[in-house]
């Protein structure tokens, strides 16, 4: 704290002491200024900026495509990764997309999103309702504050499961062993001919 100075005894005292002198808040009156390292305040500028940034999440966006005639257990394998990417923080994009004459039914595709939107309600909110757009119906799903949201149920199912059954062979017993019948003998064979 040197105190309010003129800008050339400023850039005096900086050339003196063989630092540069930096303005670290140009909007205050007067200025504020350091006299640091330049190379070395950048340096721990960007450090902390990285650092502010890995506590910070970044608003990631996971698309799910779907389609009218989607088979159940694809629309569960499409649901579950939808509540990981929910349970995450991560927004989710669903596009149901109509093809041909699938246009004519659209009921169908929006009473799908709303069946999915239905499942996924205990993890995420949908921002807006959702819209047909072209040849598709779109909605943005945000994921609830952590504090109201549903635990994740795929989330202790896959730590907990063993990679594989073992199973106890020891008291099994082996099946029998069949032969093929014998071959008839010779004099059987001719009667049989």
């Amino acid at each position: 704290m040197l105190g309010v100075l003129t800008l050339g005894d400023a850039l005096n005292m900086a050339r003196a002491q063989g630092v540069d002198l930096v303005e670290i808040a140009p909007n205050a009156t007067p200025p504020v200024c350091r006299l640091v390292d330049f190379g070395k305040f950048r340096y721990e500028q960007a450090k902390k900026e990285k650092e502010s940034r890995k506590h910070q999440h970044a608003n990631k966006v996971k698309e799910i495509q779907l389609s009218p005639k989607i088979d159940p257990h694809d629309l569960g394998v499409k649901l579950s990764h939808a509540i990981d990417f929910l349970c995450e923080d991560m927004k989710v994009k669903l596009v149901l997309k109509f093809r041909g004459r699938e246009m004519a039914h659209t009921e169908f595709g929006f009473q799908l999103i709303e069946r999915f939107l239905k499942e996924t309600a205990p993890f995420g909110h949908p921002d807006l309702t959702p819209k047909l757009v072209g040849r598709a119906i779109t909605v943005m799903l945000s994921p609830l504050p952590r504090a109201k949201r549903a635990k994740n149920p795929h989330e202790g199912a896959s730590k907990n499961a063993p990679a594989y059954e073992e199973t106890d062979d020891s008291n099994d017993e082996a099946p029998p062993v069949r032969h093929p019948p014998a071959p008839p003998s010779g004099d059987s064979a001719a009667a049989a001919a």
